[in-house]
């Protein structure tokens, strides 16, 4: 595998019901196609070789003895490709007809799996013809005079790359065969059907699909009939669908009179890690019947480099179109109940929060104003403080009194300026000097401040320092770090200003969306370090520890998938190609890894708040990490990248 992926296909062809030979030449043109492009796997419909409808003719022998002579022909067809191939035929065995998938390589059957649940209701009379594969006791069948591993017990298996086969119907029962194989070790489950088009069936279909998909935390790859069956009585739209972990990674057009192929990669490194991190994968695994056998096969090599089909998100903690409305509205919800269930817990008169004019702070406020709003609290209960100091502009500094106006939040302005001058004094630090100590003192004095307001109000501090900030280390310890709730401690911060933007355009009046847009275009930036002439920002976050929407993207790789640097680099160059160059990802990366082992120190001691999305940093359930563990290999991996 090249860093994680295997590239599969889901082929629709044109057939001609009970045409055998037609149908093969169709399938390894196909096949063909698919090889050209570097695909590994590729699965067709159920009973491609002969034709899903072709109804009492099963029961032709002239039918099954030429869908045998027309896997065989297939098989020296392809003799030449590495591809692994699944078709669908019918097959005789203990005097029965069987529905069965056949898997080959390179020319030779590897194994044949049965239909287990036969469909016999409304428009499928599969019974008529077909017995199940659970009625079947022998675990060989014959083709052409020989015999190959027969039963729904087979996996096909390559080092990390392990695949099951189940068919049709199997999907649309309680417990599907797949569960079985995925528990068993299939990583990927393939699918051959013929599911006729209804209204509604479709999204119902890829519904099902999107859910084993991710109950399995595998790669479901389904093929179902297309143009060519008969149209007696049904309609087959054909249907290419490739999924994984519960999401869609493509599919082909419905309907369409032209053979089909969709083609992705699967990850597998990232679905082998969320099993191994879910525990609760196993539960409850019990084998029935056959002991599984394992079939080894080799895994067709790729051209290389290595290129993918599959979209990678750039900003995954984004979600885009109509998803992006559902998806702000719900993470405020979660940051509004976690608060309200504190103030109830608490008892607590106010809440007080320093408001810079900066994104953090504005979301954070934002946030107490919709909980106080929600608990029937005044929000004139909530304290603004606005908290200038050396590096304060005015831009900031005017939206921040602005924001709490228009909020009807009660407003408070306490300079910090002479109160660290008099610590510069006590501690005999020359103010002229603009290092760490000169800016950690300004983020402590702020803090001191809202704790102790805090205290004398009967208050609460709302903690503005959002989740990259916690990855980086991007804060004064026991200064900005530090407060009583941290709302937004699991929001990352390319995600912060989309929350920003959802409630100025949706719940808010023309003076605080005007407000609020402004803050959203200024650059981010702690104001730590006095402005230039003209009075703009000088000290940018983002020239300093580098973009943040680079360092969200490796962090949520990193720490969802604990993706290695050399994936994360990859994938960040597919993401950010338009963008960022290899040696601009690689210097930030070497940052993100730097910055994150040095600083994990800080978010062993975070404050209470509640979890947003998959990726937290909680101590106390979400990451647990030694505050001295060495970053040597991590940045050795690094070094190396080209």
């Amino acid at each position: 595998m090249d860093l994680g992926f295997v590239k599969v296909a889901a082929a629709v062809p044109r057939l001609k019901v009970a045409d055998c030979f037609f149908n093969i030449k169709q399938i390894e043109g196909l096949i063909r196609k698919a090889a050209s492009d570097g695909v590994q796997f590729i699965c067709f419909p159920e009973l491609s070789v002969t034709g899903y409808t072709c109804m009492d003719l099963f029961g032709q022998q002239t039918l099954l003895n030429n869908a045998e002579q027309a896997l065989t022909e297939l098989l020296h067809m392809t003799a030449d490709l590495s591809v692994l191939a699944i078709v669908g035929m019918p097959l005789r065995i203990e005097n029965r007809l069987v529905n069965t998938a056949v898997a080959f390589q390179k020319g030779k059957v590897l194994g044949v799996v049965p239909k287990t649940y036969i469909p016999n209701y409304k428009e499928f009379q599969e019974q008529r013809w077909f017995t199940s594969g659970n009625e079947i006791s022998g675990d060989e069948i014959a083709i052409n005079g020989i015999l190959y591993p027969f039963g729904k017990h087979l996996l096909f298996t390559n080092d990390q790359v392990t695949a099951g086969i189940e068919i049709c119907e199997d999907l649309w029962v309680p417990i599907p065969p797949s569960s079985e194989l995925s528990m068993a070790g299939a990583n990927l489950i393939f699918n051959l059907s013929a599911s006729n088009e209804l209204i509604g069936k479709h999204q119902y279909r890829q519904s099902l699909i999107k859910q084993q998909s991710a109950r399995c935390i595998a790669g479901y790859i389904y093929s179902s009939a297309g143009f060519g069956e008969s149209s007696t009585d049904l309609v087959f739209s054909g249907n290419a669908i490739i999924a994984e972990n519960g999401s869609i990674l493509k599919s082909s057009e419905r309907f369409s009179i032209e053979e089909q192929i969709a083609i992705s990669e699967i990850d597998i490194n990232n679905l082998q890690n969320d099993r191994m991190v879910d525990i609760s994968f196993m539960k409850g695994f019990t084998q029935n019947g056959k002991p599984f056998l394992k079939i080894p096969f080799d895994l067709a090599s790729r051209p290389k480099p290595l290129v993918l089909n599959r979209f990678i998100d750039p900003y995954p903690f984004v979600p885009f179109g109509d998803a992006l409305k559902e998806r702000c509205e719900e993470i405020l919800n979660i940051q509004v109940h976690g608060l309200a269930k504190r103030y109830e817990h608490t008892k607590l008169h106010t809440a007080v929060i320093g408001i810079s004019g900066g994104l953090d702070s504005t979301l954070a406020l934002l946030v107490t104003v919709m909980t106080f709003d929600l608990l029937g609290i005044p929000r004139n209960r909530i304290i603004g403080i606005t908290m200038p100091g050396f590096g304060t502009t005015d831009r900031t500094y005017n939206n921040a009194v602005g924001l709490i106006h228009a909020l009807d939040v009660t407003l408070r302005e306490i300079s910090i300026k002479d109160a660290s001058l008099q610590h510069f004094s006590d501690i005999g630090h020359d103010p002229a000097i603009h290092d760490v100590t000169y800016e950690n003192t300004q983020a402590r004095e702020r803090t001191q401040i809202l704790m102790n307001v805090a205290n004398k109000e009967n208050g609460l501090v709302v903690g503005t320092g959002d989740l990259s900030e916690l990855a980086l280390g991007w804060a004064t310890y026991n200064g900005d770090h530090m407060s009583m709730y941290g709302v937004n401690s699991s929001i990352p911060k390319t995600l912060v200003k989309y929350l920003v933007e959802w409630v100025a355009r949706n719940k808010m009046d023309e003076t605080s969306r005007t407000i609020l847009l402004d803050i959203i275009d200024t650059p981010i930036s702690p104001e730590l370090i006095p402005a230039d002439s003209n009075g703009n920002i000088t000290q940018k976050t983002e020239d300093l520890v580098g973009p943040y929407e680079l360092h969200d993207f490796f962090m949520y790789h990193a720490l969802r998938f604990g993706s290695t640097p050399t994936r994360i680099y990859f994938l960040a160059q597919k993401a950010f190609n338009e963008k960022y160059d290899k040696e601009t990802i690689k210097k930030w990366l070497q940052t993100f890894f730097r910055r994150f082992f040095a600083q994990q120190f800080k978010r062993n001691c975070l404050p209470d708040g509640p979890k947003v999305g998959s990726v937290s940093f909680s101590p106390r359930g979400d990451w647990r990490m030694p505050s001295d563990a060495s970053a040597a290999v991590w940045l050795r991996e690094i070094e190396e990248l080209n």
